[in-house]
């Protein structure tokens, strides 16, 4: 078996090829479709290739994979035979990729199928459109400011508040700057709809994603961020390995005889998913349920920061276990979920249907609505109690 080290760039890639522990051929390759097609057939069905997760490492690994036994994408930020290297070249690189793989030295990554691939562009591609929105929203604030205009008493953004910022008294060239920034509004916001069309479909087709959204705090754009990251749960044995995929578990600094020293999360992992776990935190801060009297409890130690990512971090958990036991939220509100499945219905484009009962009607009838809210409430006190439990604890004889 041979192993091909491949150092990729933006339009080629340095090649060596190890057999028998010796690099026997060292090649440079074009990174354009119809010449890389012509190496890949050139290998042989029982090569493995090692590469570097890179921008375009997606596209080579699935050029590569009918033509190898298998193609390996390394850790970049995890190679330090690389990164510290004090002579460094690019077959140096490449050779030191297939050495390192050839003696089970080599930190792998996990590579995606094509379905995970392809949401994990949309995703991208809808945080960007979003972020986009935000600088937008904050140019035409930004506006107002510069020209002592008051705030709107409304939602600024919407039809009345669009009206109310056409007749504003700016000066013309001014005002010429806020028309374009509101029509760069309307644009970005239809592709943000069209986007969020998209991925409210894929919810209601994937049974995961609404067991995702019974959990309180978490939508369809949640949900669906959080799947494209994870993949195939199975992968993570426990729910710490999740957390840590996550970034949201604490850095360790230990050595010696001295004591472990905890500090603030590593960040490492999806960065989009890490802040939508957050996000859903937030929101979950608002609904009645053992969530909640969780980030109450972090956040009288700790404050309201800290609290939205360690309930994150409990987010992280209990979608391990959903996830991996095919269950819905043990405390979750039936007629609430029922509305929240029904918005991503309308989202995704159902038609509109006035005057049918149903567990959708169910949300809207106050004496439901009041009784799914008592039995989470209660849930939310018997968390409380068990804390206080904790607290109470007595010393152990001899102590005290």
């Amino acid at each position: 078996m041979r192993v091909i080290g491949m150092d990729i760039h933006r339009s080629f890639a340095q090649v060596a090829t190890l057999d028998n522990g010796v690099i026997v051929q060292e090649r440079r390759v074009e990174l354009i479709r119809d010449r890389f097609l012509q190496f890949a057939t050139a290998l042989r069905k029982d090569d493995e290739v090692v590469i570097e997760a890179t921008g375009n490492s997606t596209a080579v690994e699935r050029l590569l994979r009918p033509y190898v036994k298998r193609v390996v994408v390394a850790n970049s930020r995890l190679v330090k035979a690389i990164a510290w290297a004090r002579v460094k070249s690019d077959k140096g690189d490449a050779t030191t990729l297939a050495k390192l793989h050839a003696g089970g030295l080599l930190p792998e990554v996990w590579v995606a199928d094509d379905t995970t691939t392809i949401r994990r562009r949309q995703i991208a591609e809808r945080m960007g459109v979003q972020a986009q929105l935000v600088r937008t929203k904050g140019r035409i604030r930004a506006i107002l400011h510069a020209n002592l205009i008051p705030k709107y008493d409304g939602h600024l953004f919407g039809p009345e508040g669009r009206k109310w910022l056409a007749h504003l008294p700016l000066a013309p060239e001014e005002q010429a700057v806020l028309g374009r920034y509101v029509h760069e509004l309307e644009r970005v916001s239809a592709q943000l709809a069209e986007l969020d069309k998209e991925l409210a479909q894929q919810s209601l087709d994937d049974p995961r994603a609404l067991r995702l959204i019974t959990i309180h705090g978490v939508s369809s754009v949640v949900s669906s961020t959080i799947l494209e990251s994870i993949g195939d749960i199975h992968r993570f044995p426990t729910p710490e390995k999740l957390s840590s995929y996550f970034g949201l578990t604490p850095r360790i600094r230990q050595s010696g005889d001295h004591p472990a020293r905890h500090g603030r999360i590593t960040k490492q992992g999806n960065s989009d998913a890490r802040r939508m776990l957050v996000e859903a935190a937030w929101s979950a801060k608002l609904a009645p349920g053992p969530l909640r009297a969780f980030f109450t409890r972090v956040q009288n130690k700790r404050g309201a920061p800290a609290a939205a990512v360690a309930t994150a971090r409990k987010l992280a958990v209990m979608i391990w276990h959903i996830l991996s036991s095919d269950q819905d939220y043990a405390y979750a509100r039936p007629a609430f979920t029922a509305m929240k499945m029904r918005k991503v219905a309308l989202r995704a484009g159902a038609p509109k249907a006035y005057g049918k009962a149903g567990p959708v009607h169910d949300y809207w009838i106050k004496e439901i609505r009041d009784r799914e809210t008592r039995y989470v409430e209660q849930t939310e006190r018997a968390y409380e109690r068990m804390v206080s439990a904790w607290k109470e604890k007595p010393l152990r004889p001899g102590r005290g």
